[in-house]
């Protein structure tokens, strides 16, 4: 079936707004205003997370909207610390954060961050500048300027360390990708190491305006990150940018929209359902959504699941949570 065929069953089941089937006798302890923990602009976190921000802000009638921050990490102690009500983050920098390593504030077990729903994979992907000549991670000179990303964000964490396990020698630097991509133009960095949803805003925005290179893992390269890292086997198809011409082969982490654990469940029970009711709507928000979807409950095995979305997943997309893996089961 399509993803728009599975898609609309949901749609039609649940066809009633989020306001109308959800409002009704169970405001009075919801928030009057909300803050979702994105990312860096020009980064996919940012783009995703203040479309779905706006979108239940609109659909219950509340205050909300995506933040700028420095990604999962971030994301992680904000939303555990109730500084955001929502955020994003990717399952390696939630594990860590669960482990008491979040960089943030190391020893701090981030357990008042709960899951809410899934989001879409992160693909680790590599660019560069076509007329460097890079066209190949073993060709990246030793000493090259390269830019990882906000710092504590999911390619902050995990890119440097894959490139010195592929042993890549280089000089580390950070930013926002909407800023390393006009470092990248302007020759102040070699290559850029981005960890986004695809088609990251900054790549599209870049190949726009000048030639560059999309820099893929080798067979070995892949193998040998797998076999490393809590990461996945993903492919990035052709049609992800206008000026890719083949797939590239890359790995990945799962992405999860999180919830501070201590808010209202019928609160996180509405949000939850706008986003996961209608996936069209998302994926107009941005391609990525395309993952968006019920049946990717499953890729949660770290988090413990805040009641009010354990409740949605449970009741309208047959998952089967065990109560450990609810917060307060």
């Amino acid at each position: 079936m399509s993803v728009i065929g599975k898609t609309s069953i949901f749609a039609s089941a649940l066809a009633l707004s989020a306001g109308a089937a959800f409002a009704d006798g169970h405001t009075a302890d919801w928030p009057e205003s909300f803050i979702v923990g994105t990312a860096s602009q020009g980064g996919t976190y940012f783009a995703y997370g203040s479309g779905w921000a706006n979108l239940v802000a609109e659909e219950l009638g509340l205050s909300g909207g995506g933040e700028v921050t420095g990604g999962p990490m971030q994301n992680m102690a904000l939303v555990h610390t109730g500084e955001a009500q929502f955020g994003m983050t990717t399952m390696g920098p939630a594990a860590e954060s669960l482990g008491g390593t979040n960089p943030i504030a190391p020893g701090l077990m981030m357990d008042n961050a709960c899951a809410m729903f899934p989001m879409y994979q992160t693909p680790f992907a590599i660019t560069s500048l076509a007329s460097t000549g890079i066209t190949s991670i073993s060709e990246i000179p030793d000493g090259a300027r390269i830019g990882f990303g906000p710092a504590g964000s999911t390619s902050d964490t995990y890119f440097p360390r894959m490139m010195e396990e592929l042993g890549v020698e280089f000089d580390r630097r950070n930013g926002g990708w909407s800023d390393l991509a006009g470092q990248l133009q302007d020759g102040l960095l070699d290559v850029i190491a981005f960890a986004a949803g695809v088609p990251t805003p900054a790549v599209s925005q870049l190949e726009v305006q000048t030639d560059i290179s999309f820099i893929a893992f080798t067979p070995e390269e892949k193998d040998q990150i797998l076999g490393t890292f809590p990461v996945s086997s993903f492919v990035i198809p052709s049609d992800t940018y206008t000026t890719m011409t083949e797939d590239a082969q890359s790995v990945s982490m799962w992405n999860f929209a999180i919830a501070n654990c201590d808010l209202p469940a019928s609160f996180v029970e509405a949000v939850v359902n706008v986003v996961m009711s209608d996936n069209e709507r998302m994926v107009g928000i941005h391609k990525a959504a395309r993952s968006t979807l019920p049946e990717n409950w499953d890729k949660n095995g770290v988090l413990k699941w805040h009641p009010g979305a354990a409740k949605w997943f449970t009741e309208n997309a047959g998952a089967s949570i065990d109560a450990d893996m609810i917060h307060g089961g």
